[in-house]
């Protein structure tokens, strides 16, 4: 059975791998398992603020909390993808069971297999195989300056969240070379899928740009 999930990533902290995925119940979490043992670890990731919160009972011993830390910083910027799982956790009947992850048959609520998603993946991932958040505002505030219809948005005072709506589902469109675009539902799912990606939020310096635009027409 396949995960949503990024590659997994070797520890120095301890002896383990380690990887960010999906979260059947919303979110997304990095699992922690060792490599001189059975033990695996999970922590959720905060969607506000980016923190780890430990899922279930965690040894710190054998994971402290600073593996957590290295870990999502490794993952930061690796792309999701279906993949087979690495190794089954083992758990007891009193802790709450840590395979709380999405499989194929979910992927459809991350945009996973969408031509947006995979087209946005191949153009702004890096030699290290992480998205380049950077090249992918810059190319999405361009748009966003020379489109009309943005012009417009701000002009009739549209909120900032209309207005990114907009320029993530056209540009998208385009990249993927695709002449209908997402629905707005479609599209952000494309966009919280890219947020668990970067807890930072992958499309803040476009919202920024947006935001200004707004301020200097009032």
């Amino acid at each position: 059975m396949n995960v949503i999930r990024t590659t997994a990533v070797e520890l120095t902290a301890i002896p383990a791998i380690a990887y960010k995925h999906k979260l059947a119940s919303g979110g997304a979490g990095i699992k922690i398992l060792r490599l001189d043992s059975e033990e695996s670890a999970i922590s959720t990731i905060d969607k506000r603020t980016g923190e780890l919160v430990p899922f279930g009972k965690v040894d710190e011993e054998l994971f402290p909390y600073e593996a957590f830390e290295e870990a999502l910083d490794l993952t930061i910027g690796l792309p999701y993808s279906a993949r087979g799982k690495i190794k089954v956790a083992v758990t007891t009947d009193d802790e709450p069971a840590p395979e709380d992850e999405v499989v194929v048959e979910d992927e459809k609520t991350c945009m996973l297999d969408s031509a947006e998603y995979k087209a946005i993946i191949d153009r702004y991932m890096d030699e290290k195989g992480k998205m380049n958040y950077k090249l992918l505002n810059k190319d999405f505030i361009q748009f966003a300056s020379k489109s009309t219809k943005v012009s417009k948005m701000v002009a009739e005072r549209a909120s900032t969240d209309d207005i990114a709506l907009f320029v993530i589902k056209s540009r998208a469109a385009l990249i993927a070379n695709k002449k209908e675009s997402l629905s707005d539902e479609e599209t952000q799912a494309l966009i919280d899928t890219l947020n668990e990606i970067n807890p930072r939020s992958a499309f803040k310096e476009l919202r920024a740009h947006i935001k200004r635009m707004l301020a200097r027409k009032k």
